[in-house]
């Protein structure tokens, strides 16, 4: 029933109650007047005719009550809407609040009175609430632009073991994509990822401890929140770990290279000191020692080639370079050591590759050391040396007919010390880095490697170079 209706119906009752209240005592009083002001005799016909009098007061007075009561009732419902359409106004904005629409706002007719007052006190706090809710969205926007912005992966866990926020980092390190709130259930099912949550749900400090997630190695540490639930603390060790694995293979790797090398001269010094040695064996036992210290020597030059490139303290200093005169002054060192393994060395320069833009001493360590390691693992057949316009650039390498490389080694043949036959590699002189530097300085020019091979068909290794314009030119260094 609506307010107005109410107010009618109550106005009606009370209305109803004193006009009966009214009636009554008017028809008793005039019943009282008419029997005193009678006859003094009492007759039948007197009598009958006072009765019928009376019977008339009473009627006009009832009808005259209804017909009140009706302009009463009619008054009331004209008189009630403006009472009750305020109300009913603070009633709908009071709902609307409720209901989260901060939006909603009591109109400015409703002033003055209790009315008024009512509708300014729902006005502020309309208007509290709708700042407070901003405020809110504005920490909980900062919350998650910090949350999102960590490298840690942090997952929030309430008391009933949903999770209700997680971050992207914590979403990428353990593989989740279901939608907040989700059970704790669909963590991964690692123990010590299970017992620390456990822990930090029962309110007990866990301290920090590695957990493996697919092939990831991950720091946890695990707090109980102040409220209930628990929060965890996710950080990706993988990269210091296979940093650590590739410190240990390269400290191992370098101390194998040079430990060959070590141990011959050591021999040979022994053997020196043998006063009655023919002197033929003692020229021929110099020439070896002098081959091991040059091939010490070439490995830590190619270290500390390495190391200034991947350090950053080497930068290109790219130049126009005639590609068919670069190819001739790689070759001509190689000619003979070529001619003696029966091995042909030829140049392929395709339309457009004429002229490359590149770092001249990068260029040419590059072909040499891409030449000189297809010479190493070609016995016969042909050594080429190619270059080919393509994506935009010019891919330069080499070509031969040699041993070739398996399939599962080729992803892995830039690799520092990387060798895919290790006793014929050091038996051919390689030192296990020319590759890698041959990637480094590809790198540096912004370009890439590529290798491709087929066992006892041969091997095509490419560096591609990019061919920069004129404007690109001119922001290079030197």
């Amino acid at each position: 029933m609506k307010l107005t209706q109410r107010i009618v119906l109550n106005a009606f009752v009370v209305a109803t109650v004193l006009m009966a209240i009214v009636l009554v005592a008017v028809e008793r009083r005039v019943t009282e007047r008419v029997r005193a002001e009678g006859p003094a005799v009492p007759s039948s016909t007197a009598s009958q005719a006072t009765d019928e009098m009376l019977a008339a007061i009473r009627r006009d007075i009832v009808i005259a009550g209804i017909a009140a009561l009706l302009v009463g009732v009619v008054l009331a419902q004209v008189l009630a809407r403006p009472v009750a359409r305020p109300i009913e106004e603070l009633r709908d904005v009071a709902r609307g609040l409720a209901a989260g629409d901060l939006t909603q706002r009591p109109s400015h007719t409703i002033a003055g009175g209790e009315v008024g007052d009512l509708a300014d006190a729902l006005r502020r706090l309309a208007e509290q609430l709708d700042a407070r809710l901003q405020l809110l969205q504005a920490e909980e926007a900062l919350l998650v632009a910090l949350t999102e912005s960590l490298n840690e992966g942090v997952v929030a866990v309430d008391e009933r073991q949903r999770v209700v926020r997680i971050n992207g980092t914590a979403r990428q390190l353990l593989r989740l994509k279901e939608a907040v709130p989700f059970p704790a259930d669909y963590l991964p099912r690692d123990r010590t990822l299970r017992d620390a949550l456990a822990s930090a749900l029962s309110g007990t400090d866990v301290a920090p401890g590695e957990v493996r997630v697919d092939d990831r190695t991950l720091s946890l540490t695990a707090r109980p929140l102040p409220d209930g639930g628990a929060v965890l603390a996710l950080y990706d060790l993988t990269p210091v770990r296979r940093l650590e694995a590739v410190r240990r293979d390269f400290v191992a790797n370098v101390s194998h290279e040079l430990r060959t090398p070590l141990t011959v001269i050591g021999g040979f010094v022994e053997t020196l000191q043998d006063e009655q040695l023919p002197a033929e064996l003692r020229g021929e036992f110099l020439q070896m020692m002098d081959a091991s210290v040059r091939r010490m020597q070439r490995i830590v030059d190619d270290l500390l080639d390495l190391s200034r490139i991947e350090s950053g303290g080497w930068l290109p200093n790219p130049i126009d370079l005639d590609m068919a005169s670069l190819a001739t002054e790689i070759l001509a060192p190689l000619q003979l050591p070529a001619r003696n393994k029966g091995v042909v060395l030829d140049t392929e320069i395709a339309p457009g590759a004429e002229r490359i833009y590149a770092d001249p001493t990068a260029a040419r360590q590059i072909l040499s050391n891409l030449a000189e390691n297809a010479l190493r693992h070609t016995s016969t057949g042909r050594v080429t040396l190619v270059a080919t316009p393509g994506d935009g650039g010019t891919w330069i390498g080499v070509r031969d007919t040699g041993v070739g490389i398996g399939a599962e080694h080729l992803p892995r043949i830039f690799e520092r010390f990387y060798r895919a036959d290790p006793a014929r590699s050091r038996e051919a002189g390689g030192t296990g880095l020319g590759l890698s530097i041959v990637r480094h300085l590809a790198e540096a020019h912004g370009g890439r490697v590529r290798a491709e091979s087929t066992v006892n068909v041969g091997t095509t290794i490419q560096a591609w170079l990019p061919r920069f314009d004129a404007e690109q030119r001119a922001g290079l260094p030197g």
